[in-house]
């Protein structure tokens, strides 16, 4: 049989690749918990404000009865 036979650049490239991707993960991650922990003492609050999708016409008809 024969075997894949691979340099050494192979190797390095893919662990370069997995100290990437680990680093970013570190880092993303450690931006996430700074900004929990930042918004942990704020006072967030959150404020609804609903409008009628759908407002009454006005047709000039006072009386609301439909022609």
């Amino acid at each position: 049989m024969r075997h894949q036979v691979k340099s050494k650049w192979y190797y390095i490239f893919w662990g370069a690749m997995a100290v990437a991707v680990v680093g970013g993960q570190i880092y993303v991650g450690s931006g996430y918990r700074e900004m929990a922990e930042a918004t942990n003492g704020a006072d967030i609050r959150v404020t609804c404000e609903v409008y009628d999708p759908y407002p009454p016409m006005n047709t000039g008809n006072k009386t609301g009865e439909f022609e």
